[in-house]
């Protein structure tokens, strides 16, 4: 692995994982993490999916699925150099269902932490950002259906 490769890259950031059935040989949370660390690691797309125990075609088809945006932009955010400006995230919150704001809150959000050239732990911390949108929807209708109430 090239030293300066992974040096000039920003280091895999926190994401909300890809919600998928529970499978032995698919993409866990372990999985998709061990993805992003060898991605940022090497810069290959076929190598880091090999060390997830992957297929090429199956990171591609998880990132084009529609529930993995999150996923997708921790995949772009780790290929633009540091000091190129901030990476927008490419979350529309207005079409995010209130389930998927549960889920996010519930699951929380993933890092791999790497150590030495390897994947030693995910770093896990709570989605602020879906629980503060789920309050915010939450006050809406309650202000909504206090003022359709009558005699309010």
């Amino acid at each position: 692995m090239p030293e300066n490769l992974a040096k000039s890259r920003r280091r895999p950031p926190f994401f909300c994982p890809v919600p998928l059935r529970r499978r032995k040989d698919g993409w866990t949370i372990k999985r998709q993490c061990e993805f992003l660390a060898c991605h940022y690691l090497t810069g290959n797309v076929s190598a880091a999916a090999k060390a997830a125990g992957m297929s090429r075609m199956s990171a591609y088809r998880l990132r084009r699925r529609r529930d993995a945006a999150s996923f997708a932009h921790a995949w772009d955010a780790e290929l633009t150099p540091p000091g190129e400006g901030w990476i927008k995230s490419e979350v529309d919150w207005r079409k995010v269902t209130s389930e998927e704001l549960f889920r996010r809150i519930d699951v929380g959000l993933v890092a791999p932490l790497i150590h030495r050239g390897k994947v030693c732990a995910e770093r896990r911390k709570a989605d602020d950002s879906a629980l503060l949108r789920l309050l915010k929807r939450l006050d809406t209708a309650n202000a909504r259906s206090s003022e359709e109430e009558p005699g309010a």
